[in-house]
């Protein structure tokens, strides 16, 4: 049982300030890898909560491997987001405050897999082919990058 769980059966649903790591990954094509998730039924970006002792890079590298079965071990900073527009509820009533620190992943190894039970599927999608469900916060980071979200190579 992880952190987050731990406090969340002494404090029930109520509003926590969550820190964790979302990554993106991108191919050749400058496509974004989105996760389809399983508890939301809507897209987002690999990523999660920061366990007691770990570091932000940690929690981004074990996300990344848990979530889609890639590994990394080059990660650049894209940004630090925070604040009301990534306050978010769960469809099981946890509420979240959310610190997210965004990294890109480079030299990305692995192939595509589904492991932790959290993802319906995985796919790469271009600004023209993504899809309509996003979930509320990767789609509030792609609204802070803007065109940089899709030209990662070049902006970072």
């Amino acid at each position: 049982m992880g952190y987050i769980s731990e406090l969340r059966q002494l404090i029930g649903s109520r509003p926590i300030i969550s820190v964790g790591a979302t990554v993106l990954v991108t191919n050749d094509q400058q496509e974004v890898l989105f996760q389809h998730r399983s508890d939301t039924l809507d897209w987002g970006l690999p990523g999660g909560s920061m366990e007691l002792g770990e570091t932000l890079e940690e929690v981004a590298i074990r996300e990344l491997q848990e979530e889609t079965g890639l590994h990394t071990n080059q990660l650049e900073l894209i940004g630090v987001f925070s604040g009301p527009r990534f306050y978010y509820q769960y469809p099981n009533g946890d509420e979240v405050h959310g610190v997210i620190h965004l990294y890109h992943a480079q030299n990305v190894t692995g192939t595509l897999a589904m492991l932790d039970g959290e993802s319906l599927d995985l796919a790469y999608f271009s600004q023209a082919t993504i899809p309509e469900s996003i979930e509320s916060r990767a789609n509030e980071l792609m609204q802070q990058l803007g065109d940089s979200f899709w030209t990662l190579g070049s902006s970072f």
